[in-house]
């Protein structure tokens, strides 16, 4: 076999491993089970995947007809809850998505974000929407890697 030949027989090999590795779904009792249809989180490997959080407690409450901040801060709780599950902090976060409903929610949101993540800065996008489900004001959603 020559080097070449060699060289594809192990890419394919980990092409292989890569699709038949499996898809880890994550929950944890301290936020609320998703109603729709979709997990709080998925890992692949060492990547974390959160899916869109909004700001009800763990015991279903919702904080939707609260301040601006109160929201900010159960759906910020809600997405580390989930990323603790899955073994990972604030200082592991790749990326972030935050949507707003009002752009002048923003400097607030940037405010409490600063506080809870400290000196983690991930890639961050905020995105100004029309409306939440729910009523809420903020959805924040996030990509992070595990540990080695």
């Amino acid at each position: 076999m020559g080097e070449g030949t060699r060289a594809l027989s192990a890419i394919a090999e980990e092409s292989i491993d890569l699709m038949t590795d499996p898809i880890e779904r994550i929950a944890t009792a301290a936020v609320p089970t998703p109603a729709g249809h979709y997990v709080q989180g998925t890992a692949w490997r060492d990547l974390v995947f959160v899916s869109g959080q909004l700001g009800p407690r763990p015991d279903g409450t919702h904080t939707s007809g609260e301040p601006f901040e109160t929201q900010v801060r159960q759906a910020l709780a809600n997405l580390l809850a989930i990323l603790a599950e899955a073994g990972c902090g604030p200082d592991r976060v790749l990326r972030v998505t935050a949507y707003l409903v009002g752009v002048e929610n923003w400097p607030h949101f940037n405010r409490i974000y600063a506080e809870v993540f400290g000196d983690a800065k991930p890639a961050r996008t905020v995105v100004p929407v029309p409306a939440l489900n729910h009523g809420y004001l903020v959805e924040i959603e996030a990509i992070a890697a595990r540990p080695a």
